[in-house]
């Protein structure tokens, strides 16, 4: 029996914040196939690459060089074949100007970073079992931002 891998992707710049990332997803009960970049530029060079792979779930940061996350989600939004990627904001943000932006800009979820690896897991293992075809129908302001 051949069980599918979900295709996660986490465009973060802070190699600390990778490496927890990537070890929370490793121990979580959902299996994935995870691609990381450091950047939000190699993320959309990778994304509009001939024959890549799309990734199911992104999880992107906000403030990041070269290309921040608002860009990138910009730039997938009115690119029609990446249009319908489900984008999870992941940031140490809670500005309520950046969550705005994020909502009116039309990412999926807002995630505030966890600080504890126990809730990293459970936030992350939450976003993967989101059924992203019907989430989307009642996204309003109150169920965009995750909050554990």
């Amino acid at each position: 029996m051949n069980i599918q891998k979900l295709k996660v992707a986490l465009v973060d710049d802070d190699e600390d914040d990778r490496f927890l990332f990537q070890e929370a997803i490793s121990q979580i009960h959902i299996k994935t196939e995870l691609s990381t970049f450091d950047n939000g530029q190699k993320f959309m060079d990778y994304l509009l690459a001939p024959n890549s792979k799309l990734p199911q779930v992104v999880f992107l940061d906000l403030n990041m060089p070269v290309k921040n996350g608002l860009e990138c989600l910009q730039e997938i939004r009115t690119t029609p074949n990446l249009k319908d990627l489900s984008v999870a904001i992941y940031s140490t943000s809670s500005s309520e100007h950046d969550i705005d932006e994020t909502f009116v800009n039309g990412a999926n979820i807002y995630i505030n970073k966890p600080n504890d690896f126990s809730k990293l897991k459970t936030v992350i293992e939450k976003v993967l079992q989101i059924n992203w075809q019907y989430n989307t129908s009642n996204l309003n302001k109150e169920n965009f931002i995750m909050r554990l």
